[in-house]
C-alpha cells in the first residue's frame, strides 16, 4: 500500500494545524454562530480506562484520547470522526465525554462540578443503518436517568456548493469519500473529476480573495490529494486525479515551509559560526607565529 493519510489522520492533521476552520463545522453542527475569527483551543484529554476482552476474560488496561476538543470561550466542543457503523461508539463518546469533562471541573470542598461538552459524530461515510443520533443514558442509583443526546453530522449531507456557502473548508477531503467506489475501481469516475475541478477552482477564489490564507489552502489540498491517495491505492487514475489538485506533495505545504525555512536558519547559523571558527583559527595561527618568532630571537 502506498503512502497516504486515511480519513482519521486526515482530520487530526487540520484540526492541529487549522482549528480556526472548525469554527464553523461547530456553528453547522451545534446550531451556533460564533465569528470565525473566535479564539479557539485544542484541549487535550486521555486517561486510562479497563477494558473487558470477552473472549478471553481479561481486564485491559487501554488509553483513550478523543479526537477533537475544541473550546471556544468557556465553551467546549468533542466532535469525533467516524467512517463505519460501529455498536461501540456511545461507549467511547462516554468515556471520551468524561475525559473532555474532567479536564475542565471545578472542585468545592466536597462537591465537584463536573461540564459535560457538548459533542457530535461526524460520519465521514454512512449507510441507511447509521443513526441520526448518538445517545449515552446515564442510569443513577435512585433510579432516575439522564439522556445526553447529540445529532450526528453526514458528510453526504452536504452538496459541493453546501460546504462553500456554509465556509466548511475543513471538510472538503472528506468529500470524496462518496467516490470511494468509483476512485478504487476506476470505473465511471468522471463526477469526482468534475467535482475536484470545482474544489480546485472556488480554493482559488478563496485565496485570492484572502478567505483563506496560503498554509490553509495548500494544507486543504494537500489533504484531499492524501485522500485521493489513499483511495486509490496506487491504481490506474491515481496520478490523473491527484494531479487536479496540484500534483504529487506528500509533505504537507505548512510541513515543507517549516522545514524549509528551519534548513536556511540552520544553514545560516552554520556558515556563521564556521566563519567565525575560522576566524578564530587564523587568529590563532597568527598568535604562534608570533610566539614561535619570538623564541628564536
Amino acid at each position: 500500500m502506498k503512502k497516504s493519510h486515511d480519513y482519521d489522520n486526515t482530520f487530526k492533521t487540520l484540526k492541529n494545524k487549522h482549528a480556526k476552520l472548525f469554527i464553523s463545522v461547530i456553528n453547522e453542527a451545534f446550531n451556533k454562530c460564533y465569528p470565525l475569527d473566535s479564539k479557539v483551543e485544542i484541549v487535550s484529554s486521555e486517561g486510562a480506562f479497563i477494558n473487558k476482552i470477552q473472549s478471553t476474560d481479561v481486564n485491559k488496561i487501554e488509553i483513550r484520547q478523543n479526537d477533537f476538543l475544541l473550546r471556544i470561550n468557556d465553551d467546549y466542543y468533542l466532535i469525533e470522526s467516524q467512517t463505519t457503523d460501529d455498536n461501540t461508539m456511545a461507549l467511547r463518546l462516554a468515556e471520551y465525554t468524561f475525559l473532555a469533562a474532567r479536564s475542565s471541573a471545578t472542585y468545592d470542598q466536597e462537591r465537584i462540578l463536573i461540564p459535560m461538552p457538548n459533542y457530535t459524530v461526524l460520519y465521514v461515510k454512512s449507510t441507511d443503518r447509521t443513526p441520526e443520533t448518538t445517545t449515552i443514558t446515564y442510569l443513577f442509583p435512585d433510579g432516575s436517568t439522564h439522556d445526553y443526546i447529540a445529532h450526528n453530522v453526514f458528510m453526504k449531507s452536504f452538496s459541493k456548493e453546501d460546504i462553500f456557502k456554509k465556509k466548511l473548508y475543513a471538510l472538503i477531503p472528506f468529500y470524496f469519500a462518496r467516490y470511494e467506489k468509483e476512485l478504487s475501481t476506476a470505473t465511471d469516475y468522471q463526477g469526482a473529476i468534475e467535482d475536484l475541478q470545482f474544489f480546485r477552482n472556488m480554493m482559488d477564489k478563496l485565496l485570492s480573495s484572502k478567505e483563506l490564507d496560503g498554509c490553509e489552502a495548500a494544507d486543504i489540498a494537500d489533504c484531499v490529494k492524501d485522500i485521493l491517495r489513499h483511495i486509490t491505492d496506487g491504481n490506474n487514475i491515481e496520478q490523473e486525479v491527484v494531479s487536479i489538485m496540484g500534483g504529487e506533495i506528500y509533505e504537507l505545504y505548512s510541513e515543507r515551509l517549516v522545514r524549509e525555512t528551519t534548513e536556511k536558519v540552520t544553514a545560516e547559523v552554520t556558515d556563521k559560526v564556521t566563519a567565525e571558527y575560522e576566524e578564530k583559527i587564523e587568529e590563532l595561527k597568527e598568535r604562534i607565529a608570533e610566539l614561535e618568532k619570538c623564541q628564536s630571537q
